[in-house]
């Protein structure tokens, strides 16, 4: 289940990290947090920039109204999604993993 916890700005969620991978994109749900499968190697910022890049894509969102809070150097991290409730943030990750064919569920808070 992914979890998301509302915060003053937004959402924030966890995302499992797959830097190097043959195919980008959102992949499922592991561990209670969404997981993000990217091309850029895990060297210099390169894949924390194009998580941010799949997931503005895959949530309708601009990569500006995301932010990497917490495990810039860890497969396991923890981004803020600005401006959204839990329940549009729900919404769009449904959607994201309906598109991407995967069917994890999403726990909101309370």
């Amino acid at each position: 289940m992914i979890e998301l916890t509302p915060s003053k700005e937004g959402v924030l969620l966890n995302v499992h990290a797959q830097p190097g991978a043959r195919r980008a994109g959102v992949q499922g749900e592991r561990d209670g947090a969404l997981r993000v499968a990217v091309h850029a190697p895990p060297e210099k910022g390169k894949a924390n920039a194009a998580i941010v890049a799949v997931l503005a894509d895959a949530l309708n969102l601009k990569p500006a109204a995301i932010a990497l809070v917490a495990g810039g150097g860890s497969r396991r991290k923890r981004v803020l999604l600005a401006g959204l409730t839990p329940d549009d943030a729900a919404r769009r990750i449904a959607a994201a993993l309906v598109a991407a064919g995967s069917a994890a569920r999403l726990r909101r808070p309370g």
